[in-house]
């Protein structure tokens, strides 16, 4: 006969005759395990419908309640089903025990003597608890005409480039388009851009009746177009005219140089693009820009000249930072122009942002003006990027997240 008293938390003892002892689980003790959930920030208009029909709701309601649910998410920006207001309270809570309106938590916000503004911003999968949470960061500039969010896709990078902060960091995984939608929903919510909000005091420049998030850029962590589908669902949410509604000239995808899908993401969201080329001979870009290897500038001008759209209205931005006695010289303006001859383009010169164990210095100012000489002189813009944010590592070149790739056996554990 089994005897033995349970403590709530551990194992109960039971004894058995022949004084022999075995230990069984106290079943009352175990948790079970939350039932996973979709996360809403992210999905489309089909994507809602599908959720709802799921739910069981008849056709002819479908469609207002997509409606609803798409001015709540992006137009209103909430964050809470007890929020929206014109759904039932039964609907609401049947939503809420099959998705979430998760927002990333933020880690730290920071703010630059330039008025630049940076998140760390820490994401946790809901259909994954399991799994670690991971941090990416995002950075908002301010201009009195405009302000600009730049938008990570990655956590991490696998492109390597040796002047960049970012490509020390190994990759760690993809962000689903919800969590890069989530970056924007949250700049604009901190700096109030939603209807009811209230803009910060320090460092918000764009002038009350604007909006603070004008621009956005996907040229923070990783390499957009190696997250292809998820950035490019993103980014036809964020320029849906009934939503988010920037518009598509002013939502633009830096690349390295994928060569494949740079046609393939114009003609499916006509955004604009921008390349990091950084040097004009392909032995210097090897090993500036590691894909250039796979992809080389011949490769990466011709698909260029056949970016769908491109035209002196649509320019092209390349994108070319200035390394002292690397890829500065008069020799290398000269030969930028030439590669550049027939593609529509904008040319912006970064000054190099210097970070802890790098390499490379800056160009001179004095060099800098020298090779801008050349390329206005040939007809082409070339503005040099006034370096923001500097003061808290947000300039360009120099994000890097605190979360590190976790070893195979780790997440095959925590998977498991």
């Amino acid at each position: 006969m089994i005897s033995g008293r349970a403590v709530q938390g551990e194992p109960t003892r039971a004894f058995v005759a022949g004084d022999e002892m075995s230990v069984t689980l106290d079943l009352a003790a175990v948790k079970t395990a939350a039932p996973k959930k979709q996360s809403m920030i992210g999905m489309n208009r089909d994507e809602l419908k599908a959720a709802l029909a799921e739910l069981g709701l008849p056709e002819k309601q479908i469609r207002m309640r997509v409606s609803q649910l798409w001015n709540w998410l992006y137009v209103n920006g909430v964050s809470d089903f007890d929020q929206m207001l014109n759904i039932a309270k039964g609907l609401r809570e049947r939503l809420k025990d099959k998705f979430t309106l998760n927002r990333p938590e933020i880690v730290s916000e920071q703010v630059s003597s330039d008025g630049t503004r940076k998140w760390l911003f820490r994401f946790t999968d809901p259909e994954q608890p399991n799994m670690p949470p991971v941090d990416v960061e995002t950075v908002y500039i301010p201009e009195e005409d405009r302000g600009t969010l730049c938008v990570s896709s990655q956590v991490g990078c696998t492109l390597t480039c040796t002047f960049c902060h970012t490509g020390t960091q190994k990759l760690v995984r993809n962000l689903t388009a919800g969590e890069i939608v989530s970056q924007v929903l949250m700049a604009r919510e901190r700096l109030g851009d939603f209807p009811g909000g209230t803009r910060p005091t320090d460092g918000v420049v764009p002038k009350e009746g604007m909006r603070a998030v004008t621009n956005v850029v996907m040229m923070g962590m990783g390499e957009p177009l190696y997250n292809y589908d998820h950035v490019k669902n993103a980014m036809l949410l964020m320029s849906d005219g009934d939503g988010i509604s920037l518009s598509k000239r002013r939502i633009t995808l830096s690349t390295s140089g994928v060569v494949p899908q740079i046609g393939k993401i114009g003609e499916e969201t006509g955004v604009m693009l921008a390349i990091s080329l950084h040097a004009v001979r392909d032995e210097l870009r090897d090993e500036l820009v590691p894909i250039n290897k796979k992809w080389p500038i011949k490769d990466l001008l011709e698909a260029c000249r056949n970016y769908p759209g491109v035209s002196n209205a649509k320019r092209i931005t390349f994108e070319y930072v200035m390394l002292k006695g690397v890829n500065d010289s008069i020799a290398d303006a000269k030969e930028l122009v030439r590669l550049l001859d027939g593609i529509p383009a904008k040319i912006n010169l970064i000054p190099f942002n210097p970070w802890p164990g790098s390499q490379y210095e800056c160009s001179s100012w004095a060099q800098i003006e020298k090779f801008a000489d050349v390329v206005n002189i040939a007809g082409y813009a070339s503005p040099v990027r006034t370096p923001r944010g500097r003061d808290i590592f947000a300039a360009c070149g120099q994000l890097k997240s605190e979360t590190e790739r976790l070893k195979k056996k780790d997440r095959d554990a925590l998977a498991s």
